[in-house]
């Protein structure tokens, strides 16, 4: 085929699953399995399309991994999950090992496998995947301690499993003891890298006037792809620096910080999409069938046992350090909320590729982790919703957080905020004259139900709102913490101690 209908069928393939995004988020189903099926499609069992390169498969997806990795930095509220980093922390560490162990002393007793296949096999699958955990958990109403703890764990358990699959791949695998020291050696690595690129990203754009908005969504993801490939040179994480990174950038006073989000955004759905579909061309269904029993007996004692003993163990190391205190119902929440989706399955080709064990074998463990994720992401990602409600951790009355977009305005020293307000803001009824914003700040104009108008003091706010306020740069941190303290407590914010941070 030329290049051209290669060019109409990627497009095609991408309006489809654009479509069926929309399709999934009303029925409740996972779209990863949908790309999955588009891929399983235009495969060798489908229209015929042959790909059967886990060396190029494993390359792209450690790459597209990357792109979503960045999204979840630059989307992550900082105030969100800063006392839950601790937390998670261990349980993307210590919670990580519990769980290689648990999977692979099971499916060594249980299936019979060798005990370097059994690690393997418990290593590849001991990663929540930061797409479906990003996905699912944004839209439940979760505390935002209980939401930050799993969204930062899956932005910082990648690094470690990514590193633990390519040691047990190799062809001589080092020591326990040599294992850990290089396992602490990349990490360290990467989280050095991301910290430093991270605040010299947000550093340059905030003194470098670009003369085209649009530039500035590039200049971002670009600096992303800086700190994963300067710690892979480096040999340390790239997956820990690309999130560290992008963690500082999303949450620092960055030139257009809300229209980089929406472009990450936009990019981490077409990563989405291309890898998912891309797994799906690599997977062969004529060989699935021989997987399906061992994949479901792994998948169990994956959610069932591994995952509830990590959360356990984590629970009681992190109660006796004084860390945090996790109750039973969020320990319940967290047992189950570990989605797995293409991590596993992108990590599943590095042994392929390596042909650490013998090809049958390696194609088997990836056949296996295919039927995993398929079957339970069916179970486990539309059920969350009905167990956060049992459990009585939905939290449907908080107010969701202002987004507020700043444009900088060089020459007058100044800053136009973009503020929309959202469903249960607490700004819903507000007259302008309250906001009591500092003298140098104005609401300029506001947009209602497609039709703009200037405001005038006694005018109303009201809920899908969107202000356009003016303030000089000296004072838009505190316009921006007024409007959000008086988002989630309304007028009298002050008098409840509610300062906006």
């Amino acid at each position: 085929m030329g290049l051209d209908v290669w060019l109409l069928l990627g497009a095609g393939i991408v309006i489809a699953a654009i479509v069926a995004v929309r399709i999934a988020h009303r029925s409740g189903l996972p779209s990863l399995l949908i790309f999955l099926g588009f891929g399983l499609l235009l495969g060798e069992s489908g229209l015929g399309l042959q790909f059967e390169n886990p060396l190029l498969a494993q390359q792209m997806g450690l790459i597209a991994l990357a792109v979503i990795l960045a999204e979840g930095g630059l989307t992550t509220n900082w105030h969100h999950v800063r006392r839950s980093i601790p937390t998670a922390l261990v349980l993307a560490t210590l919670g990580v090992g519990v769980s290689i162990a648990a999977v692979a002393v099971a499916v060594h007793t249980l299936l019979g496998m060798n005990w370097r296949t059994a690690l393997l096999l418990g290593a590849v699958l001991a990663s929540t995947d930061a797409a479906a955990v990003f996905s699912v958990l944004r839209r439940l109403p979760l505390p935002s301690r209980l939401a930050g703890i799993l969204e930062a764990e899956s932005g910082f358990n990648d690094a470690p499993t990514v590193i633990a699959v390519m040691l047990l791949s190799a062809a001589a695998s080092p020591s326990l003891g040599q294992a850990l020291l290089m396992v602490v050696f990349e990490l360290f690595v990467g989280a050095v890298v991301g910290l430093v690129v991270g605040p010299l990203g947000v550093y340059a754009l905030r003194r470098i006037a670009l003369p085209v908005s649009g530039l500035y969504p590039i200049a971002v993801l670009a600096l992303a792809f800086v700190a994963y490939a300067g710690a892979v040179l480096l040999h340390g994480s790239g997956f820990l620096a690309v999130y560290l990174a992008t963690l500082v950038m999303g949450n620092s006073r960055m030139p257009h910080r809300a229209s980089s989000r929406g472009f990450a955004e936009g990019v981490a759905w077409l990563a989405q999409i291309g890898l998912f579909v891309m797994l799906g061309m690599l997977a062969s269904p004529s060989e699935m069938p021989s997987a399906i029993i061992p994949g479901l007996v792994a998948g169990l004692i994956l959610v069932a046992v591994a995952r509830p003993l990590s959360i356990v163990i984590c629970a009681q190391v992190i109660r006796l350090a004084r860390i945090d205190r996790l109750n039973w119902r969020e320990q319940a929440f967290l047992s189950w909320a570990g989605l797995r989706g293409a991590v596993p399955i992108v990590l599943a080709t590095i042994p392929w590729a390596a042909n650490a064990t013998n090809s049958s074998v390696a194609k088997l463990v990836f056949n296996e982790v295919f039927v995993i994720v398929v079957v339970y992401t069916l179970i486990q990602g539309p059920t969350l919703p009905f167990l956060a409600k049992t459990l009585g951790l939905s939290t449907p009355d908080e107010a969701r957080d202002l987004e507020v977009e700043s444009a900088p305005l060089e020459e007058l020293n100044a800053d136009l905020l973009q503020i929309k307000v959202p469903p249960t803001s607490k700004l819903h009824g507000v007259e302008i004259f309250e906001l009591r914003l500092p003298t140098d700040a104005q609401v300029t104009l506001i947009v209602r139900d497609g039709r703009t108008f200037v405001p005038e003091g006694s005018t109303r706010i009201r809920v899908d709102d969107q202000l356009l306020v003016v303030t000089t740069a000296a004072h838009r941190e505190l316009v921006e913490r007024r409007m959000k303290a008086i988002s989630r407590r309304g007028k009298l914010a002050g008098w409840f101690g509610e300062l906006g941070k």
